[in-house]
């Protein structure tokens, strides 16, 4: 169960209350020859809602013949969301899941109690030389959630709906936002939506939760006052209403919920409400304790010394 913190009538925002609470810009990480920017968790601010991770990757264009190569690693009570904007991936994990994520799908997958899963460039996509740009978030688990069995669902691109918002267009990815509901089942309440502003065009943040945050994935944006481009986000100030300004052609991603109970511990791959769960699974990657991934069995990552 969430808890939302209480207001205080009191305290409640007023005209002189900025918008904008926090910006964080995008760091530079390596993922093996593979370049991301990395947003949460940052020093400023660990979770939006239950979002607690945040990478941007691309767009990148790869020499024929390279490609992703993310070998089989381990998760503990979260989930993690993979949305491309372009190229492809070919998912597997230890369920036996295996299957191409291409752009406008989503691949929802809860680790729960323990997956390991592989991300890689097929064939076909190396051959060519593979285009790669998108988006992969992690949502910390209720903690009556932390352990539940592991799942694996993909939605196509034309299961998630689509709606105008003025002259923006807006694709509701996980849970509800202006006027559409997602088919993504979630386990907590939060939204997640990809908005493309033509220049000149504006869009509300949704405001039916605590946390909001708008990430900029493309061009550039203005929201009281404060300009963001490509790789900034900006946190929300809760319980004020704030509308998105494009200064050029953009693409957002808008993202939120409500803050779940307790704290949240994150080291590596692994989050969970308790410290000695995450020691609980480094021990059990370290001693190969964890399932394989069927059909990626020869390769994996070793524990981070």
């Amino acid at each position: 169960m969430s808890v939302r913190p209480a207001i205080d009538p009191a305290c409640a925002p007023c005209e002189s209350t900025p918008v904008v609470e926090t910006l964080i810009d995008g760091r530079p990480r390596d993922l093996g020859g593979f370049s991301v920017r990395r947003i949460l968790p940052s020093v400023a601010r660990r979770l939006v809602g239950p979002f607690i991770f945040l990478d941007h990757f691309g767009p990148v264009t790869m020499a024929p013949g390279s490609g992703m190569d993310v070998r089989p690693h381990p998760h503990i009570n979260l989930a993690t969301v993979t949305y491309l904007f372009e190229g492809e991936i070919v998912h597997r994990d230890s369920l036996g899941s295996h299957l191409a994520i291409r752009p406008g799908a989503i691949n929802w997958m809860t680790a729960g109690r323990g997956i390991v899963h592989s991300e890689r460039s097929s064939a076909e996509e190396r051959a060519r030389g593979p285009r790669l740009h998108g988006l992969q978030l992690w949502v910390a688990l209720p903690v009556a959630s932390e352990e539940m069995a592991p799942e694996f669902h993909h939605h196509a691109a034309d299961t998630l709906p689509e709606v105008e918002v003025g002259a923006a267009r807006a694709r509701v990815l996980a849970g509800s936002a202006y006027g559409v509901t997602s088919p993504v089942e979630t386990l907590s309440p939060l939204f997640y939506v990809e908005a493309r502003l033509p220049a000149g065009a504006q869009i509300d943040a949704p405001a039916e939760h605590h946390d909001r945050a708008i990430y900029v994935v493309e061009g550039e944006v203005r929201c009281d006052g404060q300009e963001a481009a490509a790789g900034r986000m900006m946190v929300l100030t809760p319980g004020v209403n704030a509308t998105v300004h494009a200064t050029s052609d953009s693409r957002v991603a808008l993202i939120g919920g409500e803050p779940l109970e307790g704290k949240r511990h994150i080291w590596w791959n692994f989050v969970s409400s308790r410290k000695e769960r995450i020691e609980e699974a480094k021990r059990d990657w370290r001693e190969g304790r964890l399932p394989k991934v069927p059909g990626d069995e020869d390769e994996y990552i070793p524990l981070p010394e």
